[in-house]
């Protein structure tokens, strides 16, 4: 297998190679059959790195370890399931799919532009496959997945204990990739587009629903981390500003900004070089995370530690800043938009408005995330910048966005006058009143929380009430078409539903959860939140790869219901210490959690932590909510164009651009 797999990234690296010299000697020489041969080479690069991959796995579930990998990673008592999440467990293996992410990517762009090419998919394939080059480098030099042992031990450590401690470790890393990874599409396309100076535009049309369908894939893996550090971790949260969380959310705030501003190009014709700038800025982030967590810069659960390849990275980090804001500083004079604001109240305005506050956002995390370690590398003191800084510093910003998306799709595109605007906002900022009016006299939170809650309605009164009557309209026409138009036309509403449900979520958690340490003998009983909670003893559990405490809590609700829950303390051979796993009565309104954290003479007594959370599992609503939408936004939409002859012909957006020019991005804005 080690052979195998060597020679399968050592071939993989040279038809990388080849396909970026190819494409980029094609498109500037204008030969086509150069450009085509390029184009298979992405299919080649994408059968060696799955072969490759196949050859860790088989690895692993055969427990060879003779290599490196796979006796730090598995072990003979690993389950198979959890044998095959090994293929990502650290490092070396993650990069093994890494590669086979972008590879597919390469390869749906090469299949996409099979026979309509745009004249920069030429610079654009060049541009993937240097990236391609790059990540197949790392595997083939600092780090070495198919390194050998001396001598082979006759057991493996196994993989990280909280990476076996939960099924969702096998849907959260990878949606992550195919969020991170897929960024590369877009930055290739607006790379391409200033290699080649094209002033067309064409090239936002084309990255719209490839960074729509990036968009939705990071959005799950973000909402799925969520879930695994609530499920899993045993804290009571969900988002602990970790450094490796920070650095997954800033891409994914510049890539909401860009299908913002995207609308401004398609619609108005604005916009386009600050676009380019925000395509490099998300795809300059995502390597920035991969260089943190890759680098043995972070020490964190979710990085991986003395990895070689930091200085590799931050060398490519290097060159992405420089190569592509030089290309942006030296195309600005003629790609700079001549077309200006034509009134502060409308849709365009609110647009500039979100891409402000978005990178605002985006300004904090970073600072907060990066200013520590720029402290360590000048030589000062160890220092830790905590939820503190971040919930005040971007709580003002977060309620200025929901104000904003509130009302700002109730605006009118090039303007509109303050009195036909208050007409249309008067209903959602009566509503918003009343709802912080009575969670004021209700006493319950601070200020955030009270205009947070108003924000939230303000945002969902107004979208729900322009949903239902622009459907209730367009049904009235009878058509059916018309009618799936304009539902499809709604996908940017149910995003910012999604958002509105989601922040209702995050305000309910964080302004009124409770919770509570106690210390419970066997038969012991405690009230907690109005529940009784009694203890009920330890019992032990022996796994093959783990011994599981149980320690059993009746739950005695208010309403005199028993629900039983069953915290537990897992013991791993590789673990200092026991890996707690967290029980959770899930509830639409709140959630009852409980985790123990010590166990006390012989387990005849235990110290448990409850939780009374509400509105967490708004937030997974929330999430889904938004994917859903973002989803029925990149659904492709065709238009039947009739020729001179009387003959028809479907085109999509994509392919033909100019057949669309009043469409907008549906993620966000008016129904067509």
């Amino acid at each position: 297998m080690a052979q195998l797999g060597q020679a399968g990234l050592l071939v993989a690296l040279a038809l990388a190679g080849y396909g970026a010299v190819a494409a980029f000697v094609g498109g500037r020489t204008g030969r086509p059959s150069l450009v085509e041969s390029a184009r298979r080479a992405g299919f080649a690069v994408l059968v060696a790195v799955a072969f490759v991959n196949a050859a860790m796995l088989v690895a692993l579930l055969r427990n060879d370890f003779a290599l490196r990998y796979v006796a730090e990673n598995s072990s003979r008592e690993t389950p198979t399931f959890f044998k095959v999440l090994s293929l990502w467990a650290a490092d070396d293996g993650s990069l093994l799919l890494w590669n086979l992410v972008l590879a597919g990517y390469l390869t749906a762009v090469a299949w996409r532009f099979r026979h309509d090419r745009p004249t920069i998919f030429p610079y654009a394939l060049g541009v993937m496959f240097t990236v391609q080059a790059f990540y197949l480098v790392l595997v083939n030099g600092p780090a070495r997945p198919f390194a050998l042992l001396a001598v082979a031990p006759p057991d493996g450590r196994g993989p990280s204990p909280l990476l076996q401690n939960h099924p969702l470790m096998a849907v959260h890393p990878p949606f992550l990739y195919l969020g991170f990874i897929g960024f590369t599409v877009p930055f290739a396309f607006g790379m391409a587009a200033l290699l080649a100076g094209s002033r067309s535009g064409e090239w936002a049309s084309l990255v719209r629903r490839w960074t729509l369908a990036v968009w939705c894939f990071l959005t799950v893996g973000l909402t799925l981390g969520a879930l695994w550090s609530y499920s899993v971790l045993g804290w009571g949260g969900y988002w602990a500003w970790d450094p490796v969380e920070n650095v997954a959310l800033l891409p994914w705030l510049v890539a909401t900004a860009f299908l913002h501003s995207v609308m401004l190009q398609r619609r108005r014709g604005m916009a386009s070089l600050w676009n380019l700038t925000l395509v490099i800025g998300a795809f300059a982030l995502t390597t920035f995370g991969t260089f943190l967590t890759r680098g043995s810069v972070l020490v964190s659960i979710h990085s991986f530690a003395q990895s070689a390849v930091g200085p590799t990275y931050l060398g490519f980090l290097t060159l992405v800043l420089v190569v592509g804001f030089g290309l942006v500083a030296w195309r600005s004079t003629t790609l700079r938009s001549p077309v200006r604001l034509d009134s502060v109240l409308s849709r365009e305005a609110a647009i500039i408005g979100n891409n402000v506050l978005l990178l605002s956002a985006v300004g904090i995390v970073l600072v907060g995330t990066a200013f520590p370690l720029v402290v360590a590398a000048l030589g000062g003191p160890q220092l830790t910048v905590g939820r503190p800084f971040f919930t005040g510093s971007l709580a003002p910003v977060l309620l200025l966005l929901l104000l904003l998306v509130g009302t700002a799709p109730l605006l009118a595109w090039r303007g509109t006058t303050p009195a036909r605007a208050l007409a249309r906002l008067r209903l959602p900022l009566l509503s918003g009143a009343l709802v912080m009016v009575l969670v004021a006299v209700a006493g319950s939170g601070g200020l955030r929380v009270v205009l947070g809650c108003g924000l939230v309605a303000v945002l969902l009164v107004g979208h729900v009430r322009h949903v239902a009557a622009s459907l209730l309209a367009t049904r009235r026409t009878g058509r059916r078409g018309a009618v799936r138009r304009r539902a499809r036309g709604m996908a940017g509403y149910l995003v910012h539903l999604g958002l509105a449900v989601l922040a209702a979520g995050i305000i309910a958690s964080s302004g009124f959860a409770r919770q509570a340490e106690v210390t419970l003998a066997t038969g012991q009983v405690r009230t907690f939140a109005g529940y009784q909670v009694r203890y009920d003893g330890m019992r032990t559990e022996r796994q093959p790869q783990r011994t599981v405490l149980h320690t059993p809590l009746d739950v005695t609700t208010p309403s005199g219901a028993h629900e039983r829950l069953d915290p537990r303390l897992n013991l791993y051979p590789a673990a200092s210490e026991p890996i707690g796993s967290p029980a959770i009565d899930r509830g639409p309104v709140w959630d009852l959690y409980a985790t123990t954290i010590a166990l006390q003479d012989d387990g005849r007594s235990a110290t448990v932590r409850l939780y009374h959370n509400p509105g967490v599992n708004w937030l997974w609503l929330g999430g889904l909510l938004m994917v859903a939408g973002g989803g029925l936004a990149w659904w492709p939409r065709r238009r039947r164009l009739r020729s001179a002859s009387g003959s028809s012909l479907e085109v999509s957006p994509d392919a033909c651009p100019e057949a669309f020019p009043a469409r907008g991005p549906a993620l966000v804005g008016e129904p067509r």
